[in-house]
């Protein structure tokens, strides 16, 4: 059975702690109800700081041993259950917020940068120690001015503490990525071959899928396809589906103009269940319709 949390205040009572604003809170996993890791979802956005290996967390269907250190987000219509560790204590800090606070506001405008709420588990965010403490000064920065006094700048304040805390999430994993180069570099190296085969001569993936997505293709490596895709952004400067786009038009131009294949031919070989879904795809790529092109070329 999945336990829903309604609202701040249902947030509040299972960390046994009074609600300061309506919308927002920050709070201490030491102070939890343990049935609190249940499975459950909180109805919010949520950034979890795991500050102790205390148990397999498992967050959109995915188990996850996390060390101390890590943080993880969440956001709303999603289920995170723990199988807490008996010999650990929980520990580590909790901000959640409604999504009603981004409305309309300086926060909710950036949002749009902090696209690691819809990363997988396994692409959690391994903090070096100095990130660590940059991130329990903005969450204790945004608990002090919930604490403090109401007046008419609180709104304001809290949703830059928040926006701040997003902020350097989101540089975080721009350092995560550089520190694992290496691997982003393998990574690219087998998308492209794992795109070469599947869309070679005989394969039966575009038959039996369609035209490779981004989502196929990050599945491959076990990794979300929002993470996915901000690792090839980060390494190639353009995005995975445009790099897909690429692939299949340099491949849609050989089997056109050096095999010599028919318009038909070339959409069905490629995934396309009709020709002039192809025929837009490479026009939208081209300028030029697949005929037009092939005329071009070949004079």
């Amino acid at each position: 059975m999945v336990c829903k949390v309604e609202n701040i205040d249902q947030f509040n009572r299972y960390f046994n702690q009074p609600s300061y604003h309506p919308l927002v809170s920050v709070a201490n996993l030491a102070d939890a109800n343990l049935s609190l890791f249940n499975p459950t979802d909180f109805g919010m956005y949520c950034v979890v700081l795991m500050d102790a290996d205390f148990g397999e967390l498992t967050l959109r269907g995915t188990p996850m041993q996390y060390k101390a250190g890590t943080v993880f987000t969440m956001k709303p219509g999603q289920v995170v259950s723990m199988q807490l560790n008996a010999q650990v204590r929980p520990k580590g800090w909790m901000l959640a917020f409604r999504p009603e606070l981004t409305v309309n506001t300086g926060l909710g405008r950036d949002f749009y940068m902090f696209n690691f709420f819809d990363y997988e588990v396994r692409d959690a965010l391994a903090l070096s120690e100095d990130e660590r403490h940059i991130m329990l000064n903005c969450f204790n920065t945004i608990l002090s001015e919930l604490r403090a006094p109401d007046d008419e700048f609180t709104g304001h304040m809290v949703r830059l503490g928040i926006g701040q805390l997003l902020s350097y999430c989101r540089r975080f994993y721009d350092r995560q990525f550089d520190t694992r180069k290496t691997r982003a570099s393998e990574l690219i190296q087998q998308f492209e071959t794992i795109l070469d085969g599947y869309l070679a001569e005989g394969s039966e993936l575009p038959r039996r899928l369609g035209p490779p997505q981004v989502a196929w293709c990050s599945s491959q490596f076990h990794l979300s396809a929002n993470y996915f895709g901000d690792v090839v952004k980060h390494e190639l400067g353009i995005t995975a589906k445009e790099f897909i786009r690429n692939k299949i038009i340099k491949k849609a131009i050989v089997l056109l103009v050096d095999v010599g294949l028919p318009v038909n031919e070339v959409a069905s070989q490629l995934g396309f269940n009709y020709s002039n879904h192809f025929t837009r795809f490479f026009r939208q790529a081209t300028g030029k319709s697949p005929s037009d092109y092939k005329k071009s070329v070949q004079g």
